[in-house]
């Protein structure tokens, strides 16, 4: 299971009957949740899913199909449940244990990817209980490394440094932070954690003295150092527009995309969106890259691309499309930004072009 491509939903399982009457109002705030039960409380409400199997038998299934899971029993019974299904903090789901008092909501497995902690403090605050979390970044009230950008949609490059430089900021060793793109806001800039400094160039992280490094950035980074003491994230920076015809495989898109980003050192993990001509009806090629690699699509009427200011319009174009650039002009407009990257053709059916994003919601 990855967290990323599951239906975010959560299994909130009980083994009580006060257990039950607990669930049932925790779903009332939970929109997109389901409540299981052993069948021997089966009461024929159809708002609870009853089961016959043994309670580790479920657990494995609802592990792997749901986003979270709120079980109502006892700590040490869900870590013995739960234990033969771990995989990784990258595609386990969070796990929150409530007692049947409701004394205590805790934060128990993926507390920050999976989003445990902030579903924790969802169930307290309702509850009247008390959240517990133990995450070091949360108790020391310090930058949580693999959490930082979440919420705008950012992605870590490799998280093969994410614990080591982890470890750094909850122990107050010197990090380093790079950005030249993306949502500034990720922290309260006022109030960084006294280990944390900001550099202007991300050469300042090769410093002996900063001991791991932080970059926010769309750029491919090749030096060897830096790659070793850095966590990378990728902002959702980048707006591809592409000029296409109507049979335009989806294989012909994805490699001259592919191409262009390796050409201009730019990560395709920063693709915000695809943007093209609205031509009156779908292009398969387009629909199927973009789905596949989950990226919205934009698609722009010729009127309002032919008003846009491109350096490399084409009379060609204008004749058969209506305007005179698609692939410049639809990526300036869906990025509200400047071109980064002029057309690139591809012969005879593709044009591609990137723009950047200047101003974030």
């Amino acid at each position: 299971m990855d967290n990323n491509n599951i239906v975010q939903k959560t299994a909130i399982i009980a083994i009580t009957k006060k257990g039950i009457g607990l669930a049932k109002q925790i779903q009332t705030i939970l929109d997109a949740s389901d409540v299981y039960a052993p069948d021997k409380f089966n009461d024929s409400n159809n708002k609870i899913t009853f089961f016959k199997e043994p309670v580790s038998q479920k657990i494995g299934t609802l592990f792997s199909n749901y986003s979270s899971l709120v079980c109502i029993f006892s700590l040490g019974a869900v870590i013995r449940l739960i234990s033969p299904f771990l995989k990784d903090k990258k595609s386990d789901p969070a796990v929150i244990v409530i007692d049947d008092t409701a004394k205590f909501v805790i934060s128990t497995l993926s507390g920050h990817l999976g989003g445990a902690n902030e579903l924790t403090l969802k169930l307290s605050n309702f509850l009247h209980s008390i959240a517990v979390i133990t995450t070091a970044a949360d108790v020391n009230n310090t930058i949580a490394i693999d959490l930082l950008g979440k919420k705008f949609g950012w992605e870590i490059e490799d998280f093969k440094n994410v614990t080591r430089v982890s470890a750094m900021m909850v122990n107050e060793e010197k990090i380093g932070v790079y950005q030249d793109t993306g949502e500034k806001n990720w922290w309260d800039m006022d109030n960084l954690p006294k280990n944390v400094i900001i550099v202007s160039d991300k050469n300042d992280l090769l410093s002996d003295e900063i001991k791991g490094a932080i970059i926010i950035s769309d750029k491919t980074i090749s030096d060897k150092v830096l790659l070793e003491k850095s966590v990378i994230y990728r902002p959702k920076s980048l707006v591809v527009g592409v000029g296409l015809h109507w049979n335009t495989t989806e294989e012909t898109i994805r490699t001259g995309i592919q191409k262009v980003f390796e050409e201009s050192n730019l990560s395709f993990k920063s693709i915000r969106a695809i943007t093209s001509l609205e031509k009156g009806k779908r292009i398969r090629g387009l629909d199927e890259f973009c789905q596949r690699n989950n990226f919205p699509l934009i698609l722009f009427h010729r009127d309002e691309l032919d008003k846009i200011s491109v350096p490399n319009p084409s009379e060609i174009v204008g004749k058969f499309e209506g305007t005179s650039s698609v692939s410049e002009a639809s990526s300036i407009a869906g990025s509200k930004g400047n071109l980064i990257v002029p057309k690139y053709k591809f012969p005879p059916d593709l044009t591609v072009a990137i723009s950047r994003v200047n101003k974030y919601d």
